[in-house]
């Protein structure tokens, strides 16, 4: 699992952003962006940006004992935070992260239509995790007049743009109905379950599916 923590604002994000969309091609690895909003005063305002993923982001840095938030950073199965575009450190944190076996797993499959259906099972580990659903939008191109990215055009994966809770594990195989439909009808074009161990903890299991 890796989770990029970027912003349009932030003008040493593009190499970060792009090799996201790098991980995004590679099997077994579950990629996706989080916009953070506390760049937005620097002239543009990043329109993926979300405070919730700030929030998100000082939890880890909690857990890290990071004395702040930075962009770009990419989380790696919630237990190292790394400089996003520093690709020889990120790529063998990624390995390190093969290493380990999954305390949970996910299965995430399309149903048809806007339907969706995750079936989360685990070791004893991992009672009382959470359980996150993601939907995203797979690629976004976006022409910035203003910012530090002034007269770029941007481009941004696996864009996360809705984002909840959707139960938590209680040692028994647990079924979800979820939809790739939001409350006002919008589709996304995939769509990822998380299981995670307490705020800013580790992932204990995830799964991605492609619905466009």
């Amino acid at each position: 699992m890796v989770e990029l923590y970027t912003s349009q604002g932030c003008n040493s994000c593009p190499p970060a952003d792009a090799l996201l969309g790098e991980l995004t091609r590679q099997a077994g690895i579950v990629a996706l962006g989080f916009h953070v909003d506390y760049w937005n005063y620097l002239g543009w305002h990043d329109p993926f940006s979300n405070k919730k993923f700030t929030y998100r982001q000082k939890e880890y840095a909690m857990s890290f004992r990071q004395t702040g938030v930075y962009t770009p950073q990419m989380v790696i199965q919630g237990r190292r935070g790394e400089v996003g575009s520093d690709r020889r450190t990120v790529m063998r944190a990624i390995a390190d992260a093969r290493k380990t076996k999954p305390i949970a797993t996910v299965l995430l499959e399309k149903l048809g239509g806007t339907r969706l259906r995750a079936v989360v099972t685990g070791a004893a580990e991992a009672k009382g995790a959470d359980i996150w659903f993601a939907l995203f939008d797979r690629r976004h191109s976006t022409k910035v007049p203003r910012g530090e990215n002034e007269g770029k055009t941007l481009t941004n994966f696996n864009v996360v743009r809705e984002w909840r809770k959707v139960g938590a594990f209680e040692g028994e195989k647990l079924e979800l109905s979820l939809s790739t439909q939001n409350d006002k009808g919008e589709k996304r074009g995939g769509a990822a379950v998380l299981v995670q161990q307490g705020k800013g903890g580790p992932i204990l299991g995830a799964a991605l599916v492609h619905v466009d």
